[in-house]
């Protein structure tokens, strides 16, 4: 049992499993932070780590340059969909969430339409905890503490298909609607001001939230339409955490620049990218054109190396393939959950799923704020943990349980997940 006040304290990682200062096993069922797709304890990763920092440790790309970030761009340009072959590195989401803003303003600055500035997100989602990135997110409760941001930035509604407001038996209608929703939202600020559209793959923050059918091609349409830049925040998302290497091969559209970061390294050495088109990239070309973006560890030799490795280990061990084949047992094994009364909806994709409680299933009657503190933090954040079972509960919307374990899980961890989560929920409902 937990200690109360005390902070859990986390020594070592083996595979799927963390252990802490007293020894005790926990199950990873969210990979860190959605972030350790191959797992812990991998001393290649580490071997390659101490042998870049061995022989460069470190050195700045601005003007100059350095064989892994080379290659690690290069790697990423040839995965990336499309064109988008254009490697910004960063240290993290929400810089990348950060220097797609930028980037996007100056393109249209450059191209003539200086007054592209807004950008479109959706409710509840989440970017990043920079300013720019904290003015896109959609959770009023984390942002009015650091108020006033950065302005000029709206919403459209999510995709959480369970809560759908209208057509709610029609997955492709609700679709189409949540998508022209975005439209209404370019056409109410005025398209000549609208720069970008963010949205994630799988919206994260909510609880996992899939595009209903047709919503990325309508998405897409509508940006066409308006000239108006898509990008595709893969923060979470990217490197397999859909079974594909990016989210937006797994839903078939093309962005216009991607966000990435947490799975690059595996989460073995901090790094993020923004990767953009070649269309957006050709006006820096012109003389005395240039985009003022950089960070000091942006491109870390360290992290580049580790970033590199990592895909590699990916290709080698296909890790994709594994997603794969597997997902549909996680999915099978969560879903099999919703005989408990306390289990509404089961939702997401890949290794990357959501489950939303409720107080009545027949009226999807959610949780109150204070039963909602009481049941997530109150209960289950503990209970999970001492169980052996490190995961989310969430109430950035309603209240939700999330998992996304490392990629190298298979059906033996999620029964194991399955179990305990039944066991703790059972008591939950008896406790309510």
């Amino acid at each position: 049992m937990a200690e109360p006040g005390r902070t859990p304290v986390i020594v070592r990682g083996e595979g799927a499993y963390v252990y802490d200062d007293r020894g005790k096993r926990y199950l990873d069922g969210l990979a860190g932070l959605f972030v350790n797709q191959l797992g812990h304890g991998r001393t290649d990763l580490a071997a390659v780590a101490a042998e870049q920092a061995s022989t460069l440790a470190f050195f700045p790309l601005w003007s100059y340059a350095h064989p892994p970030a080379m290659a690690l761009a290069d790697k990423l340009a040839a995965l990336a969909p499309g064109d988008l072959d254009h490697v910004f590195f960063t240290s993290g989401g929400s810089e990348a969430v950060e220097s797609a803003w930028k980037l996007a303003k100056q393109y249209f600055r450059l191209t003539g339409q200086p007054m592209k500035h807004k950008v479109i997100s959706r409710a509840i989602a989440y970017h990043g905890t920079t300013q720019g990135a904290l003015s896109i997110t959609g959770l009023p409760s984390l942002k009015q503490q650091f108020e006033p941001l950065v302005p000029s930035t709206f919403r459209a509604p999510s995709t959480n298909l369970y809560r759908a407001p209208i057509h709610g038996d029609d997955p492709e209608a609700f679709g189409r609607w949540a998508a022209d929703q975005i439209e209404v939202a370019i056409e109410q600020e005025g398209p000549e001001t609208v720069a970008a559209v963010f949205l994630e793959p799988v919206q994260n923050s909510g609880g996992c939230f899939p595009p209903p059918p047709g919503y990325f091609e309508r998405v897409r349409e509508i940006c066409d339409r308006h000239d108006v830049l898509l990008v595709s925040d893969e923060v979470i998302c990217a490197f397999g955490r859909l079974g594909t290497m990016f989210g937006a091969e797994r839903y078939g559209y093309k962005p216009d620049i991607i966000t990435c970061a947490k799975g690059l390294t595996s989460g073995y050495a901090p790094l993020g990218a923004m990767i953009a088109s070649e269309r957006l990239y050709a006006p820096f070309r012109e003389a005395g054109a240039s985009f003022a973006h950089g960070y000091t560890f942006g491109g870390h030799p360290v992290a580049t190396a580790v970033g590199l490795r990592n895909l590699e280990i990916f290709e080698e061990e296909g890790v994709l393939e594994h997603v794969q084949s597997h997902e549909s047992a996680f999915r099978a094994a969560l879903r099999g959950l919703t005989d408990l009364p306390i289990v509404g909806d089961v939702r997401g994709a890949g290794y990357f799923y959501g489950i939303e409680l409720v107080k009545d299933k027949a009226t999807k009657e959610t949780f109150d704020d204070d039963e909602s503190e009481r049941l997530l933090r109150g209960f289950l954040s503990t209970a999970l943990f001492d169980a052996g079972l490190y995961c989310r509960a969430d109430d950035r919307g309603d209240p939700v349980i999330q998992l996304a374990p490392p990629l190298i899980c298979d059906t033996s961890h999620f029964d194991e997940i399955e179990q305990i989560l039944r066991s703790v929920l059972t008591e939950a409902w008896a406790r309510l």
